[in-house]
């Protein structure tokens, strides 16, 4: 009797744990962590069922090969960490060999993070192109008092951290839309940026595009050089909408003429809809705050719900 209470405890100590709601990244991620939960424990029942441990090793080889996976997590190496303006940083990530994500355009991927013993998951999109070889970039804001901010804000060279997925995605076809007009609050630049690249890396594909950046000041504006090489082809505009700037003369000229103060409201949005060279279709990417507002003054602006995807 003693050694089947024993291994009864052994058993307890294999099942794998219901998953906290902090460890749901809320994307939709198929799978979520939670189904990831249920597989595993249908396996483990089935397993103490049979009396067999040795059916629960086959989950665990997996991730170590350093390949992306949606079930499981896979640890990758911090290779630079670069701070792009007093809470953001690009992080690198090295992949092994020449090998690359092959993420479709604007998937995420799933971030697991400790934080004082508490597992947190949150959803970041790379913005490397998804053809990258032997890395992947990551743009993160750090919040103060955000969990998984407290974790990150930790990282160094040389660290591993572990991501699953890719989930998600924006189904791009080139020359599909006329004109994509893209709206994007802060790191909601991140799923926008890989379009972009294969729009402008592929001469076949004619689609026009508008972007349209949300910041709160100017010094907040991400990845300026590579935005203004972007805005150099002859099928790409790109304006900034600076929340907390008053006056525009304080700008360097060469962004005075497309940058806006305020906020984007109902009626910059319809001048810049009027401004589209085609109708639109529209991605948008921010806090849920910007995406129902954004959602609300298109419709005002007639653009329908079909003719919209939010990241």
């Amino acid at each position: 009797l003693q050694t089947m209470s024993g291994n009864e405890d052994d058993w307890l100590a294999l099942k794998p744990q219901e998953p906290s709601p902090s460890q749901c990244c809320g994307s939709g991620c198929k799978p979520c962590i939670y189904d990831v939960y249920e597989k595993e424990l249908a396996l483990w029942e089935r397993a103490k069922a049979k009396q067999d441990k040795s059916l629960l090793m086959e989950k665990k080889e997996q991730s170590n090969n350093s390949e992306l996976n949606p079930d499981t997590f896979t640890a990758f190496n911090i290779s630079s960490v670069e701070q792009l303006t007093e809470d953001t940083y690009q992080y690198k990530f090295e992949l092994l060999g020449n090998s690359s994500l092959r993420l479709s355009l604007g998937q995420h991927i799933v971030l697991r993070g400790v934080v004082n013993g508490l597992e947190v998951q949150r959803a970041y999109t790379p913005i490397s192109p998804g053809n990258a070889e032997g890395y992947f970039e990551v743009l993160m804001k750090c919040y103060e008092a955000g969990l998984m901010s407290q974790y990150i804000k930790t990282w160094k060279k040389g660290d591993t951290v572990f991501w699953r997925g890719p989930f998600g995605g924006f189904p791009y076809q080139p020359n599909k839309h006329g004109e994509l007009l893209m709206l994007a609050s802060g790191t909601g630049l991140a799923p926008m940026l890989p379009i972009l690249q294969s729009i402008t890396d592929d001469e076949e594909d004619e689609t026009f595009v508008t972007l349209v950046g949300c910041f709160r000041t100017f010094d907040k504006i991400y990845l300026k050089p590579l935005l203004r090489d972007l805005a150099r082809y002859w099928n790409i505009r790109i304006f900034y909408v600076l929340s907390q700037e008053t006056s525009l003369e304080k700008l360097p000229w060469s962004y005075q003429e497309n940058t806006y103060t305020g906020r984007l409201n109902e009626d910059l949005m319809k001048t810049i809809i009027n401004s589209c060279r085609r109708k639109p279709y529209v991605l948008i990417c921010g806090s849920s705050t910007f995406n129902e507002d954004m959602s609300r003054y298109l419709k005002a602006a007639g653009i329908e719900e079909n003719s919209c995807f939010v990241f």
